[in-house]
This record gives structure tokens, C-alpha cells and sequence, in this order.
């Protein structure tokens, strides 16, 4: 039996209002040059019709007439899905001609495989700084992570029916689009399955993100929610971004910002600024080298105070989440302070 063609693949893509991107998320799979048995696309709650593009461009629509959440949205397109592998792709980005061939492929190759996530692409859709800075980024943190995932991601992740099915699905309690991706890829790796972050399966996400979008979504959206996740969990994986060189940015961040204040009163302290920017800047100096490579220098210097702000605001989300959650104490394992539960407490 040829497992190639035998894999059958079903894409589901949950969408709320997706307008233009959506067509053009629809356009790149009708260009793939394999197609994927059926694409299942799960129209939540949406006020910009775009159920009838779906299903005038072809695809199997389900309608939800109250917005639940892609959590939702997801495991219902996955209930009536039919193919082998699930192959959730995000309404807001495109997939590459060969990416539906990428992932039976994998599947096939490697029986013990259970899921296996993607990355952005090196050229992001939207052309303001801020999205350029932003899914670059993403692009470049996947790029350099260990292939043995801990996580799942809903963007660009396939997964196998029977699997998806016996994990049950993602935690529709997540109401936003956030980490019920993550969540679900901390319960396959607690069950023992296989997860491959496969660095050449990469789509291109067309998202415009702004300052208020974007730092909404990563405090409330990835943040808080992670970090109630680590606390749950009881473990800070040291992969993506909570390597250890993202956790000593973050106590260098606010180790700047002190020694800053502390130059009101006394001025000499400016060195100590100094020499904690040059070691800043030197812990992430792939990341930046790598902006050079592809923005050049006059764009890697607009990043730098973005980066440092994301480890300042999501170093602070992590303190609100371990006090909204319980005590503090030291993880032996980690320098990022830890949290035990309290038993009962804010539930």
C-alpha cells in the first residue's frame, strides 16, 4: 500500500470576518498542487458574509450563528472532517503550492508522527514596520527552536484524526484566539505523542499588525493566558520564546529601566545603563543579526526598542499572572519565578 496516497488530508480553517485576507487565504489552497480532500471552513459568528465566499469558492461551510472562539470553530470543522490528518491553517495567512504535499509526506514517512506545526514565512504580508518586525520575528524564534515540539500551533499544525479526536480536541473554554493551541500541544507531549515543528513547511501570514493590536494580542491574548498555562503545568519549557536568553532580556530590561532612574540621582550610573544595553544587545545578537540580513541596519535599529519593550510588557504579564494565581517560589530549574497553586483559590 502506497501510505503517500493512501493519507487523505481535510484543511480546516475557522474565520471571523475575514474579508480580503480570506480570499486570498482560499486562492493559495485552490492553487496548491495537491489538493487536499475537502476543506472545511467554520464561518464563527461572522458579519461580512464570509460563509458565502466559502461556499461559493466550493468549500464545506459550517455556520455558528453566535462568535464561540476558534478553539470552537476548530473542533467542529474537525468533527465532521473525514480525512487521515487535520490540517488547521489560519484564515489570515496563505498557504505555498507544495504545503498540502509537505504535510502528507511527513505523515507518511514517519508513522510514529502524531502532529506537526509550521512557521511564518521571511516575507509577511503587510508591508508597516510593525508586522514586518513582528512576524519576522516569529519567523526567526521558530526557525532556531528545537524540531522536537512541545507545542501545537492552529496557524499552520496537522494533526492525526484519531488522535485529535482521543486528546479531545482543543479546550473550548478559551473564548479568543490565544493559547488553546498551545494547551493542546502541552496535552500530546504529557500523553507521550510525537510533535515535529517542521522548519521548511512555512506559510505567509497577511495580518497588518499596530501598536494597539499587537499589544493587546501578545499581553492578553499569549501572555496572561501562557502563564497561567506554566503555572498549571508546573514547568517553563526552555524552547520558542522562553529560551533562556529571553528570560535574562527580561531581568536586563527592568535591571535598565532601574538603572535609568537611578540616574536622576546619581549621573555616573549611566554606565551601568550602558552596560547593560551592550549586553542586551549582545544576548540577542542573532535575532538582530538576522534582521540585517533581511531589513538591513536603519530597520534592526527600530526593532531594538520594540524588542526590549516585548520583554518588558510580557515580563510584567507574567508577574500579574502569578499574582492573580497564588505563591511565589523558586523553580530549582528555572530563573523565572514559579508559582504553586493554591488549592481552590480564584476558581
Amino acid at each position: 500500500m502506497n501510505l503517500l496516497t493512501e493519507l487523505s488530508i481535510s484543511v480546516i480553517i475557522p474565520v471571523y470576518n475575514g474579508g480580503e485576507i480570506f480570499r486570498q487565504c482560499l486562492s493559495a489552497i485552490s492553487a496548491s498542487l495537491e489538493r487536499p480532500q475537502e476543506v472545511i471552513v467554520v464561518a464563527d459568528g461572522d458579519t461580512d458574509n464570509s460563509w458565502q465566499v466559502a461556499t461559493d469558492w466550493g468549500a464545506k461551510v459550517i455556520r455558528v450563528e453566535e462568535k464561540g472562539g476558534p478553539a470552537q470553530a476548530r473542533n467542529l470543522g474537525a468533527a465532521a472532517a473525514q480525512g487521515d490528518i487535520l490540517f488547521f491553517v489560519d484564515a489570515d495567512v496563505t498557504i505555498a503550492p507544495d504545503t498540502i504535499n509537505q504535510v502528507r509526506l511527513a505523515f507518511a514517512k514517519d508513522p510514529s508522527l502524531a502532529a506537526l506545526i509550521g512557521s511564518y514565512d521571511d516575507t509577511p504580508g503587510a508591508s508597516n514596520f510593525l508586522s514586518q518586525y513582528k512576524n519576522l520575528l516569529h519567523h526567526y524564534t521558530h526557525q532556531n527552536a528545537n524540531e522536537n515540539a512541545f507545542t501545537f500551533w492552529g496557524a499552520c499544525g496537522a494533526i492525526r484524526r484519531d488522535i485529535f479526536s482521543a486528546m479531545g480536541g482543543f479546550d473550548e473554554s478559551y473564548r479568543r484566539p490565544c493559547v488553546e493551541d498551545i494547551e493542546l500541544g502541552y496535552r500530546l507531549k504529557a500523553a507521550g505523542y510525537k510533535i515535529e515543528l517542521m522548519k521548511a513547511l512555512q506559510v505567509k501570514h497577511l495580518k497588518k499588525w499596530e501598536v494597539i493590536s499587537l499589544i493587546k494580542a501578545d499581553v492578553c491574548d499569549r501572555a496572561l493566558p501562557w502563564t497561567q498555562l506554566i503555572l498549571r503545568q508546573g514547568e517553563m519549557p526552555s524552547d520558542l520564546n522562553l529560551g533562556w536568553s529571553s528570560r535574562l532580556s527580561v531581568i536586563l530590561v527592568y535591571s535598565l529601566l532601574l538603572s535609568l532612574l537611578a540616574c536622576w540621582w546619581q549621573w555616573r550610573l549611566l554606565i551601568v545603563s550602558a552596560v547593560i544595553c551592550a549586553l542586551l544587545t549582545g544576548i540577542n545578537a542573532s535575532v538582530y543579526q538576522f534582521f540585517i540580513s533581511k531589513r538591513g541596519i536603519l530597520f534592526t535599529l527600530g526593532v531594538l526598542p520594540w524588542h526590549w519593550f516585548y520583554y518588558f510588557y510580557s515580563g510584567l504579564a507574567f508577574v500579574i499572572g502569578i499574582l492573580r494565581k497564588g505563591i511565589i517560589f523558586i523553580n530549582a530549574h528555572n530563573i523565572i519565578l514559579s508559582i504553586i497553586i493554591l488549592s481552590g483559590a480564584n476558581t
